[in-house]
């Protein structure tokens, strides 16, 4: 179901005195990424912000000109450039007397693929950036087809006979450049979600939080479900809740309950019978579980 006041204890506490994204706006409805943009203004409230926002579903958000859905600075960048332009944006701001927030706000396509090897960069630099991907797993603003973000066997329309390949560990990527922060996100648990907006807002350098995003419309998905999408991927165990300090201390917040994969697919037409495979699925999360269990074993965040 959707958020409402009463779901959160948090709420009221989280007014912002700035909205990061107005009413009104042309967004679909149970986006994750509107969901997000929400979230983002409750977690800093009083944060100044300047937002870097590549060519996709969010750019949509900013209307046009002279309009915009947007309550903060934003910039529009090239598919691949929004980390570079972040950079440029984050090193020009050490001048103001108080320095805001840099953050690049992209989805999957801009991340995963497109915009790889600029992450990277801003990355191996050590940048003061904020970079939030919303993943929702599809180029959702071009039509749905297929990203490296997108899961195993499911329809797109690049993918008919749904994708045979295992989505891109992004997070082992950035983690590998041993940045201060990185981490992962859902919808689902608001209170982890705002824990680690606040934590990257205040460490600097570059700082990468990847946020499971519902997409009605590409994963034919009902959506006042959006969040409870969230909840049954993070409680079966296909995308696990964990943050990784430094790019070695490991932290795992939330595991697999036992919920089982099936209901996850059941309710997203992407996942049809004959072409999902939640067998296989099963084995690959298990593996990736194994590691992430190693990892926060062998080297605890709180060590």
């Amino acid at each position: 179901m959707l958020f409402e006041k009463s779901q959160s204890p948090c709420w009221d506490l989280l007014a912002p005195e700035v909205q990061v994204l107005h009413p009104g706006n042309t967004n679909c409805p149970g986006c994750g990424m509107s969901l997000a943009l929400r979230w983002l203004e409750r977690a800093l409230p009083n944060r100044r912000m300047t937002l870097c926002v590549p060519a996709g579903c969010a750019v949509v958000t900013s209307g046009a000109y002279p309009t915009t859905a947007f309550g903060v600075p934003a910039v529009a960048t090239t598919f691949a450039s929004a980390a570079a332009v972040a950079s440029g944006i984050s090193l020009v701001d050490t001048l103001n007397d108080e320095k805001g927030l840099t953050i690049c706000f992209a989805g999957d396509g801009a991340t995963y693929d497109i915009g790889t090897a600029c992450i990277s960069a801003t990355a191996e630099r050590n940048e003061d950036v904020i970079y939030i991907c919303y993943d929702n797993e599809i180029y959702g603003n071009t039509g749905g087809q297929r990203s490296s973000a997108t899961p195993l066997s499911a329809v797109t329309t690049t993918t008919p006979r749904g994708k045979r390949h295992w989505k891109k560990d992004m997070m082992a990527i950035v983690i590998a450049h041993k940045v201060p922060y990185a981490a992962t996100l859902s919808l689902a648990h608001t209170e982890d979600l705002i824990r680690k907006l606040r934590h990257a807002a205040d460490v600097r350098g570059f700082r990468f939080l990847l946020l499971h995003s519902p997409c009605p419309t590409g994963w034919k998905s009902d959506p006042q479900e959006s969040v409870e999408l969230d909840r049954l991927a993070v409680c079966s165990g296909l995308f696990p809740l964990y943050e990784v300090f430094d790019g070695c201390r490991y932290r795992i917040n939330a595991r697999p309950d036992g919920t089982p994969l099936e209901e996850y697919f059941r309710r997203q037409g992407r996942f049809p019978r004959g072409i999902a495979s939640p067998e296989v699925a099963r084995r690959l999360i298990q593996e990736e579980w194994e590691y992430l269990e190693r990892m926060a074993a062998a080297f605890p965040a709180d060590r």
